[in-house]
């Protein structure tokens, strides 16, 4: 196939280039060229903006386009109308952000999705970011009825994750020592390798399937203590693992999913965050590999970075740490 990606140098858009070109296909990437400039010798890449830049695009003509970086529905609306001249299918990378209530588990594609009482922000923060992608859904949907496929990740993980909302844990527990796990150990967690999103993704583009699917992993339920135990085990670490509750860790304003990324208290009313129905996507072939491979792969990413505590995006820094858990332990 002669597939057209926009973005494709960073992350998500990064691994579904290169499965693309594991598969045999042709690939051409459009972005702004600003961004990890050196991968993909091997690709036509066309430089524009995809605010109000796309003259890269015209006359062009491809077998399928992949969003991987559409936030707002002006600048998916530019893209999708000009392509539809030039393709007939299209997939959008959206999230499970887009879903207006949490407070139920088992989600489904059928659920309802978030609305904006001001459709026209273009501001992406916190609340704005999962109704704005229901609505660049909605623009690919008016551009593409006969041809779009959306595809709803949760937490995207694995090599190359700039966010550290996964890669806290790795690093954290091979560094060993007394780690604050938080909250409840039964609680579940819900995430996918980007490796394992960019193979759903190219598989059912090949087929030219259509249609809404959540793509979450694993495919059998993880809780929290699970997964940090398996890092510990995979690891070889000789952390130990001190659980505090949800109510220490807000006095101490320890915020929950950034500073412990994957925790979410009950107090947020969120446990369907980390429950979505996957049954659908699992019906399309949907695999996830070992979670030890995504933990090992993970740290072995992160050992080629060179940044700073100061630098990271997301976890505990160890000096907060340490005070709130001698903390805790004063109060035991």
């Amino acid at each position: 196939m002669n597939i057209l990606v926009l973005g494709g140098t960073k992350f998500v858009g990064k691994h579904i280039v290169a499965e693309a070109l594991r598969r045999g296909h042709k690939v051409t990437i459009f972005n702004r060229g600003s961004t990890n400039k050196e991968l993909f010798s091997e690709v036509e890449k066309l430089t524009g903006n995809r605010d109000g830049d796309l003259h890269a695009l015209l006359g062009r003509k491809w077998d399928a386009v992949i969003d991987t970086c559409g936030y707002t529905p002006r600048i998916v609306r530019a893209s999708a109308q000009l392509l539809a001249e030039s393709c007939s299918y299209y997939t959008f990378i959206s999230s499970i952000s887009v879903y207006a209530d949490f407070s139920q588990t088992n989600i489904d594609e059928t659920a309802q999705v978030g609305t904006l009482d001001n459709e026209t922000t273009e501001e992406v923060n916190g609340e704005t970011y999962g109704p704005l992608k229901a609505l660049c859904e909605k623009e690919i949907l008016k551009a593409f009825p006969e041809g779009s496929l959306i595809l709803r990740p949760g937490l995207i993980v694995g090599p190359d994750d700039y966010t550290d909302r996964f890669t806290y844990w790795p690093v954290r527990i091979s560094r060993g020592g007394v780690v604050l796990a938080p909250g409840n150990p039964d609680a579940y967690v819900q995430f996918i390798d980007v490796r394992d999103l960019a193979r759903f993704a190219v598989s059912l583009i090949e087929r030219r399937q259509k249609g809404i699917y959540n793509v979450t992993g694993p495919l059998q339920p993880l809780t929290m203590e699970q997964f940090l135990e398996e890092c510990k085990r995979v690891l070889k670490s000789d952390a130990t693992f001190t659980w505090v509750d949800e109510k220490f860790l807000s006095e101490k304003e320890v915020a929950y999913w950034t500073e412990l990324p994957l925790f979410i208290p009950k107090s947020a009313n969120m446990k369907g965050f980390s429950a979505i129905n996957i049954t659908k996507a699992m019906g399309e072939g949907l695999t996830i590999r070992p979670l030890s491979e995504t933990i090992i792969d993970t740290l072995r990413w992160h050992e080629t970075r060179n940044i700073s505590e100061e630098q990271w995006q997301a976890g505990l820094k160890p000096t907060k740490e340490k005070e709130v858990l001698a903390a805790w332990f004063e109060k035991q």
